[in-house]
């Protein structure tokens, strides 16, 4: 995802999004307003940006995404079968089909999937 549509996602200027990954100093007069609802990862010291991981919905009729890595909590929003989607890390929730492991997903809204219905498309997820 580049970041200007990640900025778009955000609400948030493509100048203000690059200072924000770049972990530069963001003047008082570009700062979001108490209103606005941006969550900021901070930047490392090395000025790199955080991994990114990917992975693909295997679940046929799409996969229900929820706010806690449980098949309890509440749904989110959905994805379709076969969707690339960007993984943030991972954790241990309840069992699905034999497999206890979560993937906080950060594609618009954060959300938890189900590892079991998400094919990784390069290196496993880091520990959350």
């Amino acid at each position: 995802m580049s970041l200007r549509s990640t900025a778009l996602r955000l609400g948030i200027s493509t100048t203000l999004g690059a200072l924000c990954l770049a972990g530069a100093a963001i003047p008082s007069y570009a700062q979001p307003s108490a209103q606005t609802s941006v969550h900021l990862l901070p930047a490392d010291p090395g000025n790199n940006p955080p991994p990114s991981y990917l992975g693909r919905i295997s679940a046929r009729n799409g996969l229900l995404l929820r706010d806690a890595p449980t098949r309890g909590s509440r749904i989110v929003r959905t994805e379709p079968y076969g969707a690339i989607v960007h993984i943030f890390c991972k954790t241990r929730g309840e069992n699905v089909q034999g497999n206890d492991r979560w993937y906080q997903l950060t594609d618009g809204t954060w959300a938890w999937g189900a590892a079991y219905y998400i094919d990784n498309i390069g290196p496993a997820p880091r520990w959350c």
